[in-house]
Order: C-alpha cells, then structure tokens, then sequence
C-alpha cells in the first residue's frame, strides 16, 4: 500500500517544529549525502545527538508516515547516521525538511 505523501502538521505546527527540533538537527549535521530515495546524514557521536535523533524520528514517523528513518549507531567513535528515505517524488520534501546539501562535509 502507498502511504501518500503529506504531512499531517498544520503550518503553525511545522514552523515550530523546525523552530524547536529541526533546525537544531540540521545545524549539527557534519555530513550530507544524497543517497538512493533520500539522504543520509551523520553527526558526532555523543549521547546528545543520539537522543535528539531518537526524539526527532519519534516525532516525525507521527506526521509524515511516508517516510522511513534509520539511526545507524556504529562500533567506536564513528559518526552517528540517519538515513531518510522515501518515494522518489518525496526527495525534495526530506531536503526541505531536513537539509539536503549534497557532501557537506563540515567535519570528517
């Protein structure tokens, strides 16, 4: 089944989230990537940024069931990832939402 592609948030809602949640997680990110059906970030591994994530996907797989996240927490001290992905036609939707500078590479 094809979940369509909206956002449930009205836009009152959705400015505070990216008040509150967003804009805090886009300014952290040390890596973007295009990857096949969305993007795929990283950020530095600290127990912050793996919270914030957390509560950022709980948020949002409320409001916008269309599209899939995965956290990615790997072995030492690599950066944590999130992948966001969906249908093709939701790409500009998650760079809009999330950021989608193409290897902005702030912090290897």
């Amino acid at each position: 089944m094809d979940l369509p592609i909206v956002c449930t948030l009205t836009e009152a809602e959705l400015r505070e989230r990216r008040r509150s949640v967003l804009d805090s997680i886009r300014q952290n990110a040390i890596h973007i990537t295009a990857i096949a059906d969305g993007y795929s970030y990283r950020f530095t591994p600290t127990s912050e940024v793996l919270s914030q994530l957390s509560n950022l996907v709980d948020l949002e797989r409320q409001c916008c069931q269309f599209l899939t996240f995965k956290i990615i927490v790997e072995a030492g001290s690599k950066a944590i990832g999130l992948d966001v992905t969906g249908p093709p036609q939701a790409q500009s939707i998650i760079a809009d939402y999330f950021g989608g500078v193409v290897s902005k590479a702030v912090l290897e």
